[in-house]
């Protein structure tokens, strides 16, 4: 800048000494030279000053600048909730305005995108508040608005959009289900608030909560008539299976009504009454057969119910012959109250009867297990049975408690006692357990009688054989050894028969002579061909027989005589006890 000062004043110097030339030279006065000299210094001093002015004037305006840029930049930190601006020092003033200025700028355009923001947020709240019916937004439009509080504006708008589809589904669904009972009623929109839901556009109706719960409560008056009209039908319905049942009506004529017996718009409920009406008549012209049949059925639930005598008797229009239309009424009052004492302890009832079943079959499969049959049985029946027996033997107990209980609670609600065949269920089984007990005990008797009989038979005329019956059955089908069994030599025609020594005491005869063990009819001998019946003798002498026999005969085994080939005794074939015998 010196240099620069210096190179001024030079030129400034050189200026006026060529001047000087030229004046000198025109040959100008010293005294006008003078004029013309202090004429250069105002103007070039004009000059300065006005440079030094206009510098001036810069600075000046650069310090309003920074100024009012400082003034808006901390206005705009207060709008914005931004840290006031921090000047870095050492700055010029030129320097120092720019980054003001700049920094500036950048606010402005932060508050109008805040601005911008907010009001596009304002207009899609009032959208909503619209379509919703709910108070806007509670915001000042005039502020700025910080970013937390556009966050949370962002997410209130969210949880509308969401309660807008929310109740847009919910409206769209309540609206096909309201159509849809109003085809059923055969119901036409009648009011301002039905047409707006079933004719309007889903987009214009207002999804306030007030709409909605009309909308509720519109559904519900529909799903009430609905369902009382169902009611009716069901209760028309019922009637006339009833009546048709009672009067025998032809399957043809209730095919032809059956399209009627679906649905329950009004012209069916009127075709239903109209023929439930038709059937009343008939029924009142056919009114003996249809008490008989009611009869019928009060019968029918006096068993399922388990009433007992009294009980049924108590009901004196069931054995009145007068058939009038009170008879009918007070048989349809007792069949009506029967079936709501059945349905109310249904379980109960149900379980009685299950027991009963459960107790026959464990009966009859008690007494299959004692049948010698049951061994010959293929496929795994027997497997089977068992199996079941004891199921059944575990589990009858355990249903008898679950009745316990619930005969309690009958008892109680009933202020009677619970009975069956006349007697307390409870007791009723102990006794059908007592008869069981006392079968099962006077079948062991019989067995142990049965058997007692066999040992004095056995000891009384010898063991019997225990051939299979297979064999019994090859043995009869062949002759020839039935005739070698009357041969001379019994022990080649009969090598299982055996002959004891008389020194033992007691003689043995071959197993296929030995007749059954029932004991009910005796065994005719098997004749020998070409001789006679032997004559019938008592054991006293079939045994004198057989001794004399034995003293005349050989000990090789020949056996002579004509003594049928059966019974052979000793002398001591007759023992005191059986472990003597």
């Amino acid at each position: 800048s010196e240099v620069l000062a210096a190179e001024s004043v030079a030129c400034l110097n050189k200026a006026l000494s060529h001047l000087k030339d030229i004046w000198e030279e025109i040959g100008i006065p010293e005294d006008q030279r003078l004029q013309r000299t202090d004429v250069v210094k105002k103007h070039i001093k004009g000059l300065l000053d006005m440079m030094i002015s206009e510098e001036e004037s810069l600075r000046e305006r650069l310090l309003n600048s920074i100024a009012l840029c400082r003034k808006e930049l901390d206005t705009l930190c207060m709008e914005l909730r931004l840290p006031p601006f921090e000047e870095e020092e050492g700055n010029t003033v030129l320097q120092l305005e720019k980054d003001i200025r700049t920094r500036l700028e950048v606010m402005m355009k932060q508050k109008k995108e805040r601005m911008h923001d907010l009001k596009t947020l304002k207009e899609q709240d009032q959208d909503l508040c619209d379509i919703l019916c709910t108070e806007p937004y509670c915001i000042d439009s005039d502020a700025v608005p910080s970013l937390e509080e556009l966050n949370q504006f962002r997410h209130h708008i969210a949880s509308l959009c969401a309660e807008k589809e929310r109740r847009r589904r919910e409206f769209v669904g309540i609206k096909r289900q309201i159509i849809l009972c109003m085809e059923e009623l055969d119901h036409s929109p009648d009011t301002s608030f039905e047409r707006d839901v079933v004719c309007e556009e889903e987009e214009a109706f207002c999804l306030s909560t007030e709409n909605i719960a009309m909308l509720n409560q519109l559904l519900n008056q529909l799903e009430m008539r609905k369902s009382q009209n169902e009611v009716l039908c069901a209760s028309y319905r019922d009637r006339i299976v009833e009546l048709w049942e009672r009067l025998q009506v032809p399957q043809e004529e209730r095919d032809a009504f059956s399209v009627r017996m679906v649905g329950s718009r009004p012209s069916n409920i009127q075709a239903l009454q109209e023929e439930a009406e038709r059937l009343h008549e008939l029924k009142l012209q056919n009114i003996r057969n249809v008490i008989q049949a009611i009869r019928a059925e009060v019968a029918a639930y006096w068993e399922k119910c388990f009433y007992s005598p009294e009980q049924r008797q108590a009901f004196a229009p069931y054995y009145d012959e007068d058939y009038t239309e009170d008879l009918l009424s007070l048989h349809d009052a007792e069949i009506l109250h029967l079936k709501q004492h059945y349905e109310a302890h249904r379980e109960l009832f149900e379980g009685v009867h299950k027991w009963q079943e459960s107790w026959t079959l464990y009966l009859e499969l008690d007494r299959k297990a004692t049948d010698p049959a049951r061994f010959t049985n293929r496929g795994g029946n027997l497997l089977k049975e068992e199996k079941q027996r004891a199921d059944l033997h575990k589990n009858l107990p355990k249903l008898e408690k679950k009745l316990k209980a619930q005969i309690d609670d009958w008892e109680q609600e009933q202020g009677r006692e619970f009975l069956v065949s006349g007697q307390k269920f409870l007791q009723f089984v102990e006794e059908q357990w007592e008869l069981h007990r006392l079968e099962k005990e006077r079948e062991k008797q019989a067995r142990l009688m049965k058997k007692t009989k066999q040992i004095e038979e056995e000891m009384l005329y010898g063991t019997a054989p225990r051939t299979p019956s297979k064999r019994r059955f090859l043995g009869a089908n062949t002759p020839g050894k039935v005739r070698k069994l009357n041969a001379t030599s019994i022990s080649s025609a009969t090598p299982n028969s055996t002959v004891r020594s008389a020194f033992g005491g007691t003689l043995c005869h071959s197993p296929v002579s030995r007749p059954p063990l029932s004991g009910s009819k005796p065994v005719q001998p098997i004749r020998t061909p070409g001789r006679s019946k032997p004559p019938r003798m008592g054991v006293l002498d079939r045994n004198k027989e057989n001794v004399s026999q034995l003293n005349g005969t050989a000990m090789s085994g020949a056996f002579k005589g004509t003594a049928s080939p059966q019974r052979n005794f000793s002398n001591n074939s007759v023992a005191s006890t059986y472990s003597e015998f």
